[in-house]
């Protein structure tokens, strides 16, 4: 189905499955047509339209927080990893809590290069069929079917999928749908936050390490079984996809978490055990760690800026904010 897990996509998927483009996307030569210059747009600093920027000045609320201890707080901010233009200019409610703030913390500084090359190489090595073996091999023979029809209506081809393991696959094909709807990693929220902190020269920490982001990308440790579930219920519920990302990017900018939430979760689980464990991997373990995290920066008083994945607060159960919530901490969102 495409829910929660769909969303995890990171910007390095959206890159590594760079075989598709869409007609939507916003490009340099797009952009400068439109009056936008290119090192605008490379530095993610897009100018929306008057009305949009009218509608953000008049949002009340924002999928940002700011976190209390008895006398210091931080700020997290829930992230999409795919945008467009029209996310931009970003409230001054969150700009300035950024200025505010003397670090910025994502789930991983992808801005570093080794880090990113890691990310890369490890992803596609770890991901990746032993040679020889074929995903459409392992495939119940109707999920074959839907996803070469899918691939065919993208004038893709399936092979490009065929190698890789069944968890990597369900990844990959849900940053390109997204892509094609399209929303560009290079416009995520966590990248331009990135960008800014480059230019302020603030200090950038990373919640998580890249180990713990290719165990995500990759499905480590889970059974194949597990896998071909997870792709099984990807494919067979992408036609939901357009309306599930516009829905959840709607919330995005209204500050919506309830909608958000909504969004994440349209679809009942077809298997709450395995529903489980892929909740487990992909969010309520990490939920755990970068909640610590969180609160070991107001122990130590320092100014944070945070920023990760949306669905990391606004999902069910042990979500970041209940267990900073857990932990006797004041949370308000702003």
């Amino acid at each position: 189905m495409f829910s929660s897990k769909k969303l995890v996509c990171l910007p390095l998927l959206a890159m590594l499955a760079g075989c598709v483009s869409s007609e939507k996307a916003v490009s340099k030569k797009d952009a400068s047509a439109e009056g936008v210059p290119e090192n605008e747009l490379s530095e993610a600093v897009v100018v929306a339209p008057d009305t949009a920027s009218f509608e953000v000045s008049q949002r009340e609320r924002h999928m940002l927080w700011q976190v209390s201890d008895s006398n210091s707080s931080v700020y997290l901010l829930g992230s999409v990893h795919f945008a467009d233009p029209t996310f931009y200019p970003l409230d001054t409610a969150i700009t300035n809590a950024f200025d505010r703030s003397d670090e910025l913390a994502v789930e991983l500084d992808m801005s570093d290069t080794a880090v990113f090359m890691q990310i890369a190489q490890q992803s596609e090595l770890r991901g990746k069929l032993p040679a020889g073996q074929s995903l459409a091999q392992v495939l119940p023979r109707d999920v074959k079917k839907q996803l070469d029809s899918i691939c065919a209506s993208w004038y893709l081809a399936p092979e490009v999928l065929y190698g890789f393991k069944p968890w990597s696959a369900a990844m990959t094909l849900s940053s390109v749908a997204i892509m094609r709807l399209g929303f560009d990693p290079n416009l995520g929220i966590d990248f331009y936050f990135l960008r800014r902190a480059k230019e302020s020269k603030k200090k950038v920490v990373s919640l998580e390490s890249a180990e713990d982001q290719i165990a995500v990308l990759v499905g480590e440790g889970l059974p194949d079984s597990l896998g071909i579930y997870y792709l099984k219920s990807t494919v067979s519920q992408m036609q939901l996809m357009d309306s599930s990302v516009t829905l959840m990017m709607g919330a995005w900018l209204k500050g919506n978490d309830s909608l958000f939430r909504e969004a994440m979760y349209m679809e009942p689980d077809t298997d709450s055990l395995l529903e489980a464990q892929i909740e487990e991997l992909v969010y309520i373990s990490r939920n755990r760690k970068m909640a610590d995290s969180i609160a070991s920066f107001l122990t130590q008083d320092r100014k944070v800026f945070i920023v990760v994945g949306a669905a990391h607060m606004a999902g069910k159960g042990d979500n970041v904010l209940k267990l900073l919530r857990d932990k006797g901490l004041t949370v308000e969102q702003h």
